[in-house]
């Protein structure tokens, strides 16, 4: 029963999530008149760019204030608050005009920096929720997490298919409301069935027997997440933060989070050999999986930009929404993830089950697989000149979830079974991390592809092979810093 209660919690925050960024990219580069911002391609690839890595920079944040102060059930309750406000500030600028441009823009980017925020409070934590749950050693906890995973990409297909065609073919606005809806529902669910959880994450200094927040909990719930959206809007309309300033935050915030996190945290937590091994192999795994989502991440930017372009869209009347494209991945995880939990129970009942270290390489090297066949289908297009059958993407996103089934819930589940007790949201937060660079990296792939005139999708599934074929070959290396942990 508490799987289900984080599972639907997540499931209603990922359709809050994924029903926007199936409208980001596109709401950007759609022309004033419709309600856009009118942007090129990679001005509005910037953004998102920017937007998806502080989405993974601030839970790093946020591990450590449920650490040390908040514990999980508080940072998630501040999150989610945080999160639906977020999008209600979308909605409020898609539905302004261009003759208040300027006040159009601020509102739709402090409506972007209080959902990085209010992520930075959420992400980290009801992950590390679902490892509570289970003993470290338990056989159970992979599959767990695989199934965690369903409820994360239901979300994420009811997202793009609810919100994405009503901002899209309605109103932007309606897609960014849908978005902040779902998002109050998670909250309310959350709150309502917090009693399945038992005292799985309540605030480090409470008794262990204790279950239930006290109304002060509630005092400081409030006080947290009215201070962060006063905070941005301070930031970026009193201040006039302008993305390009964000991006130098950005810079100056991974450098010193870096620092802070190897000289103070997981130094001052982190005992004995087996540990500091153990954490050895989380960093080693973090900078491989910046390789992975660098990569799978194009999902949202350059792939929607191919769908919108070169992808034949028409079926007899009918033209399929670009941001129901966004769909397919999350649509195939929620087949695939129950396969992928029963394989793993199998393969591990015959003592076959791959080590976390291999299961890593196998999803690099169906990433490359996917690229491969996405390269060849954009040289199909001759440049833009010829459309193609939408299969071709559908094929490409089969093998992107293959890969991510073996390397993402798995990676969850490593990082809960691996960390120091005292360190456990921290070391989720640094694994959140790696995706903060990775989405900014995928954001920048096609400017600097132009620039040096490579072709991305070559390059992309030439890099991901080789890191595929390194983890393979270091894999018993790192099995063996893991100290007995499966």
């Amino acid at each position: 029963m508490g799987l289900f209660t984080l599972f639907t919690t997540e499931m209603w925050e990922r359709f809050n999530y994924y029903g926007m960024r199936a409208l980001l990219t596109i709401f950007l580069t759609a022309e004033l008149v419709t309600g856009g911002f009118g942007l090129d391609e990679n001005e509005a690839l910037a953004i998102y760019g920017l937007f998806t890595a502080l989405v993974y920079l601030t839970p790093m944040i946020g591990g450590i204030l449920a650490d040390r102060i908040l514990g999980q059930r508080k940072s998630i309750y501040i999150g989610a608050l945080t999160m639906a406000t977020g999008q209600l500030f979308l909605a409020y600028s898609a539905s302004m005009g261009p003759e208040v441009l300027e006040m159009k823009k601020t509102l739709f980017f402090i409506g972007l920096g209080v959902l990085v925020c209010g992520n930075g409070f959420f992400k980290p934590n009801i992950s590390t929720m679902v490892g509570d749950l289970y003993d470290p050693k338990d056989v159970r906890r992979d599959g767990a997490f695989t199934i965690f995973y369903m409820g994360i990409n239901i979300g994420a297909t009811l997202g793009p298919m609810i919100a994405g065609p009503l901002g899209e073919k309605i109103a932007w606005q309606y897609g960014f409301l849908a978005a902040s809806v779902a998002m109050l529902i998670g909250f309310f669910w959350f709150l309502f069935s917090h009693s399945a959880l038992g005292t799985t994450g309540m605030p480090p200094k409470y008794n262990r027997e204790k279950t239930r927040l006290m109304k002060r909990d509630v005092f400081d719930i409030a006080i947290y997440y009215l201070s962060v959206v006063a905070l941005v809007a301070g930031m970026i309309f009193g201040w006039k933060v302008t993305p390009s300033v964000l991006r130098t935050i950005l810079v100056i915030l991974v450098a010193a989070a870096g620092v802070g996190y190897l000289s103070f945290s997981i130094g001052k937590n982190t005992h004995g050999k087996t540990e500091w091994s153990r954490v050895g192999v989380i960093l080693i795994l973090a900078f491989a999986n910046i390789f992975f989502w660098s990569g799978y991440e194009q999902a949202g930017g350059t792939f929607s930009l191919f769908a919108r372009d070169n992808i034949d869209r028409v079926v007899g009347s009918f033209e399929i929404p670009v941001s129901l494209f966004q769909t397919i991945n999350a649509i195939f995880i929620v087949l695939f993830a129950p396969v992928f939990t029963l394989l793993w129970l199998k393969l591990d009942n015959v003592k076959l089950n791959p080590n976390t270290p291999m299961k890593f390489g196998w999803g690099m090297l169906l990433l490359s697989i996917g690229f491969f066949i996405m390269a060849y289908a954009n040289d199909l297009t001759q440049g833009g000149a010829v459309k193609i059958s939408p299969l071709w993407l559908v094929l490409v996103y089969l093998m992107h979830t293959w890969g991510e089934l073996c390397l993402s819930p798995i990676g969850l589940s490593m990082v809960t079974k691996l960390s120091p007790p005292k360190l456990v949201s921290t070391m989720m937060g640094i694994w959140m991390g790696s995706f903060a660079l990775a989405n900014y990296l995928a954001a920048s792939f096609k400017s600097i592809m132009e620039k040096f005139d490579l072709p991305m999708f070559w390059f992309i599934a030439g890099e991901t092979l080789v890191a595929a074929i390194v983890l393979m070959l270091i894999s018993p290396f790192l099995n063996k810093m893991m100290k007995g942990i499966k």
